[in-house]
């Protein structure tokens, strides 16, 4: 009798190879790459592939010391400009323009590169000219002094000799009419150091030149003496090479620019 082979079933694993698992797969690319990262050259230098370079700009830093001088200049420059056409303010500006004039002041105050000026005399004295004050000649003592027609104003100077103490303020006129002159006003004074920024002053005579000038003046020359006496005492608030500002004990600003003349 004859034996009847049973053929067992081939396991399907056997005949068709198994079809890998496309997540193996990125896995072991996945692993491959963090493990061995490719790297191409570029003009920064090499980078990993498949990855955008990150290039960044280093902003250069300012030194305080260049932040201070850029406020400084900016500052000055806005105060040319507020002050620009106002004739020192001899004769009043409006409200809103002196408030202006007074922020960028203390602006300036607030960055003295001068702290204590009395103890650097050196950057006080020599001739300055005024460029703005908050004194101001108005209604009848501008008539009375015949500035609204006859006389006109010129510059004002002031001269100080540190080594003296002594001060010297001038102010020019000149006169209309069939014989136009020129004339200044000239006032004395001597100047004691009383703190690191505030100095005491005390009159010591004054002139009017030539005799013309002052015979227009004569009847009120105590009024005109009156407007610009320095008697009493400036604190020296901002100085640097080119600029000076002050406060006197009547709450006057005075604005000052060095001139590049000794005696005016």
């Amino acid at each position: 009798m004859a034996t009847k082979l049973v053929q067992q079933p081939i396991p399907a694993s056997h005949v068709i190879p198994p079809k890998p698992r496309a997540t193996k797969i990125i896995k072991t690319l996945r692993l491959f790459s963090a493990t061995h990262p490719r790297t191409k050259s570029t003009i920064f230098g090499e980078c990993i592939s498949g990855f955008r370079p990150i290039y960044s700009t280093k902003v250069a830093e300012q030194s305080p010391g260049m932040v201070e001088d850029e406020t400084l200049a900016q500052a000055k420059t806005e105060l040319y400009q507020a002050i620009q056409g106002l004739n020192r303010g001899i004769f009043g500006i409006p409200s809103a323009k002196k408030s202006e004039i007074e922020g960028l002041v203390k602006l300036l105050e607030s960055h003295n590169p001068t702290p204590d000026p009395t103890l650097k005399l050196e950057k006080v004295g020599g001739c300055w000219k005024l460029v703005y004050s908050t004194i101001t000649i108005l209604g009848s003592k501008r008539t009375k002094l015949g500035l609204r027609d006859f006389i006109s104003l010129g510059d004002f100077f002031q001269i100080i000799d540190v080594t003296k103490g002594k001060a010297v303020n001038v102010v020019k006129f000149s006169a209309k009419g069939l014989n136009l002159f020129n004339g200044k006003l000239t006032i004395e004074a001597s100047f004691k150091i009383s703190s690191k920024a505030r100095v005491d002053i005390s009159y010591d005579q004054s002139s009017i030149t030539p005799d013309q000038l002052m015979n227009v003046f004569r009847k009120n020359y105590d009024l005109l003496l009156g407007i610009f006496n320095p008697q009493g005492w400036l604190e020296i608030t901002y100085v640097d090479d080119k600029l000076r500002i002050g406060r006197d004990d009547k709450g006057n600003i005075f604005i000052l620019e060095r001139s590049g003349e000794n005696e005016p």
